[in-house]
């Protein structure tokens, strides 16, 4: 399962799921990168291969002396990592023996369960295989955390969707707003926090679970409506498309933090916060898409036109999401560093970088 970031495309879905016991860089290299501890403290990372997983996954091994592991869904995409960290290929979905033998071999010390169908517009398509890759697959992860001798502490990440339909008076939007999930995907997410509540109520399990807002930032999936819109223009800047820039719902407002904020935000929660606690992440700031495209369309090096496409808006859709962190602030003292700006600029050069301009046409 993709972590809390974008869905796979049609290529990597075509990706043949290995065994959960597979080692992407070998189970003998493996074995020695874990006979060589530091602080003696493991992580252990599922989604690791996704748009946070692999900013999470960077940032404990930059910022911290840990052993780090991953799981992924398909083998490659957590390839950076491969000479530093353990990496496993599996699928918490439908294999929890191989899980739980990977849980006990590893003995992580914390456990940041990303792994999730995190695109919205895909929980409309199929609520069922939503529904049940996000909360069988927790159970999952779960299951074998209070299997080992000692359990460790884990992270469930559940998502500002939860809130669903506020109203204008109840912003910003605190930890005890009530639960009004507006679409499938929603719904999971309840699920997996009420399920990580529980099973620390249950089985003294330390979770600590949080409520990220938005999250944006180089190598998010087009999917996503910042990095669409970089796409685009990149794009249009290569001649790889015409100067047109189609959008979706323009007026709805979010709260849009850098992922690589977020990301400090998990490592900060499941260490310093309080088991059985939960907790907003975010900037404590909306804008408006409008607002998002605009800056991006100000950095971009060609002119567009900007059209809707009716295929982009959603069933159901809030007016405003933003956050109050003042507990969790107040706990950690985190808050984000990254301006909207700086982010929006590194999602486009992002997208530079990885753009190649059409070869020229030769003449006779």
């Amino acid at each position: 399962m993709p972590g809390d970031f974008a869905p796979m495309d049609s290529q990597t879905i075509m990706v043949c799921r290995l065994p959960l016991g597979y080692y992407s860089n070998g189970p003998a290299r493996g074995t020695r990168h874990w006979a060589k501890r530091r602080s003696g403290l493991r992580a252990l990372i599922t989604g690791s291969g996704g748009f946070a997983g692999g900013h999470l996954a960077e940032y404990l091994l930059e910022q911290t002396d840990w052993e780090v592991a991953g799981l992924d869904l398909v083998e490659g995409r957590s390839a950076a990592w491969r000479s530093r960290m353990i990496l496993r290929v599996g699928d918490i979905l439908t294999d929890l023996p191989q899980l739980q033998s990977f849980f006990a071999e590893v003995h992580p010390d914390y456990v940041f369960h990303l792994a999730a169908q995190a695109f919205v517009p895909s929980s409309w398509a199929d609520p069922w295989s939503t529904l049940a890759n996000n909360i069988r697959g927790q159970l999952n992860v779960l299951l074998s955390a209070i299997g080992l001798a000692k359990m460790p502490r884990v992270l469930v990440i559940g998502s500002a969707e939860e809130y669903g339909a506020v109203t204008a008076a109840e912003l910003p939007i605190g930890e005890n707003t009530p639960l009004r999930p507006t679409s499938p995907y929603a719904v999971s997410k309840v699920a997996q926090d009420a399920l990580g509540y529980q099973y620390f109520a249950s089985h003294k399990l330390p979770v600590v679970r949080v409520r990220p807002f938005n999250h944006i930032g180089p190598g998010q999936s087009p999917a996503f409506v910042t990095s669409d819109f970089a796409k685009q223009i990149a794009e249009a800047e290569v001649g790889l498309r015409e100067p047109v820039l189609r959008v979706g719902n323009l007026e709805g407002r979010r709260d849009f933090s850098d992922v690589r904020d977020i990301v400090r935000g998990y490592w900060l929660a499941l260490t310093l916060g309080e088991p059985g606690h939960v907790y907003n992440l975010g900037a404590e700031r909306s804008y408006s898409v409008r607002q998002v495209l605009d800056i991006l369309l100000s950095m971009s090096r060609v002119r567009l036109s900007v059209e809707q496409d009716p295929k982009r808006l959603r069933p159901a859709d809030i007016p405003d999401l933003v956050a109050d962190c003042s507990q969790f602030r107040s706990r950690t003292g985190w808050k984000t560093t990254i301006s909207i700006e700086q982010s929006l600029a590194d999602i486009l050069e992002y997208w530079r970088s990885h753009l190649e301009r059409p070869a020229p046409a030769t003449g006779i």
